[in-house]
């Protein structure tokens, strides 16, 4: 019997890793992340590699940065030629499956996984293009808005919860079916759309939160170039919103977070029902965070920190010793991560990546880069690419159309007080990032982009559409009892653990 261990990625959407009981919040109510995390490595200087959803899971996926991905905005479509950590585990025998978001663009709506269990919540096809060539423009039809903190309060059902209660269902009934078929070994991600704005949520899960609690907006107003086309790209101007409206969407999304964890709470429940929790690794993150309104801004698409942190938690039931990390680690780590874990560090398919494996940090070691991450945008409300580092406590923001930004977080948690102008430091970094990237080029390559997608956009909506949007087939005809089955077999292999023996007197 194979005994390497199962693999549980468990992965929300716009969770700020400035957010979590474990980093200090005192208004988070999430009793089974908290547990799992003093049985886990935290880190607490976890980075996405772009502040924005597909760009970001495609680096998740495949430990490349969006400028080597291809995967500039959330209409890009991730290339079938591209690895991902699917791919890896898959040919190192593991079983892959997707449950719930990933945000994959074109038609490859897998990428390695075997089994997809739900449909995406977005579109995959080309419709959300940005337009570099007209950097004031509002695309009213798919852009953030302000409406969903001037509607944000109590619902009973959304389309963002019926999907996600969709994947935890479809999560629970896999984990059962991998322990009565035998399918060891497995990786499964759980990806939840939460809490991703509209911040709307269940009266119960927002009534778990004490409003006197939740902290209001910090940092400042941000008045960098940047900061302003993103509200501009929300329309914040023409659609302003009050304080009471804010601090709703404030517990509406802390609201979410509980909603969530008791969705994760049944599903590590299974682990444990199952006999799988004992040779189970659990990673826990999401794939970029929420301003939540500190610099005066909301939802992402921005390098402040609670945009660009994510929570990350590594959970190994055979390293049982709770561990704190602090260096500066990145989404892109994961993908060499889980193919060590799988015993597949050496793949080709890992070859080339810009992510480095977190093993050495989870056995109480070092990186062999240091404590230096990157990170990109070029998304809307860009205009040019650009391109964060963060260096220990440093954070230097450059982009050729902006003039830059750099922080000392060790001084300036809050990131207010720019000293690109003034400290030295800042063009050390700026080197570092003149002799990485190519951003001249790179900015030629994103244009032709998004001008070959609109192109094909216009051409793909003549005559008959051919959706790429993913439909799951559920195969009912062996889950059920059907005349084509014995009834007893169907009965004992749906059982776990199976009955022992069956006795008849004649």
């Amino acid at each position: 019997m194979d005994s390497r261990p199962n693999i549980l990625v468990l992965m929300t959407d716009q969770w700020a890793g400035n957010v979590t009981s474990w980093e200090g919040h005192p208004a988070v109510i999430t009793p089974n992340l908290d547990a799992l995390a003093r049985r886990s490595t935290v880190f607490s200087s976890a980075y996405c590699a772009s502040p924005l959803c597909a760009p970001s899971r495609a680096s998740f996926m495949t430990g490349r940065l969006p400028s080597r991905h291809g995967v500039f905005d959330n209409a890009a479509e991730l290339p079938a030629s591209v690895p991902t950590f699917a791919h890896v585990l898959r040919a190192a025998g593991y079983r892959t499956v997707l449950c719930g978001k990933m945000h994959f663009v074109g038609p490859d709506q897998l990428h390695g996984f075997e089994e997809r269990l739900t449909t995406d919540i977005y579109p995959a096809d080309f419709g959300w293009v940005p337009d570099w060539t007209k950097p004031d423009e509002r695309i009213d039809w798919w852009y953030h808005n302000m409406a969903s903190v001037q509607q944000a309060g109590e619902a009973e059902i959304t389309n963002q919860l019926a999907f996600d209660d969709e994947t935890a269902f479809r999560a629970r009934a896999r984990l059962r079916d991998f322990a009565r078929n035998g399918e060891a070994p497995f990786c499964m991600v759980v990806s939840f759309t939460h809490p991703h704005d509209p911040y709307a949520m269940r009266r119960r899960y927002q009534e778990m939160i004490d409003p006197a609690r939740i902290p209001g907006p910090s940092g400042g107003f941000a008045d960098d170039p940047h900061s302003r086309r993103l509200r501009h790209v929300s329309d914040m101007d023409a659609m302003p919103t009050g304080e009471e409206e804010e601090r709703a969407a404030r517990q509406a999304y802390l609201g979410a977070l509980a909603y969530l964890d008791e969705q994760i709470g049944e599903i590590l429940a299974i682990l444990g029902e199952t006999g799988q929790a004992d040779n189970t690794i659990i990673l826990f993150t999401s794939d970029h965070g929420d301003m939540l309104g500190d610099h005066g801004l909301w939802y992402k698409m921005s390098f402040f920190e609670g945009s660009v942190r994510v929570p990350l938690l590594v959970h190994d039931p055979t390293q049982p010793h709770p561990r704190r990390v602090t260096t500066n680690v990145s989404l892109l780590d994961i993908m060499p991560t889980l193919a060590g874990l799988a015993g597949t560090p050496s793949s080709p398919l890992v070859e080339g990546i810009d992510g480095e494996s977190l093993l050495p940090l989870l056995g109480g070691g070092e990186l062999a880069r240091g404590d230096r991450i990157f990170a990109e945008y070029q998304g809307e409300g860009s205009i040019a690419p650009m391109v964060m580092i963060k260096d220990g406590s440093l954070k230097y923001i450059h982009s050729e159309s902006d003039p830059p930004l750099f922080f000392d977080l060790d001084a300036d948690p809050l990131e207010e007080t720019d000293i690109a102008a003034t400290d030295p430091r800042a063009a050390v970094l700026a080197r570092v990032i003149g002799e990485r990237f190519h951003l001249g080029e790179l900015n030629k390559e994103v244009l032709r982009s998004q001008k070959r997608r609109r192109e094909l956009d216009r051409a793909l909506r003549k005559g008959v559409f051919t959706s790429w949007d993913f439909q799951p087939f559920i195969d009912e005809s062996r889950r059920f009892m059907r005349n084509h089955l014995d009834l007893n077999d169907v009965e004992e292999h749906s059982r776990f653990p199976r009955p022992v023996n069956t006795r008849r007197t004649s």
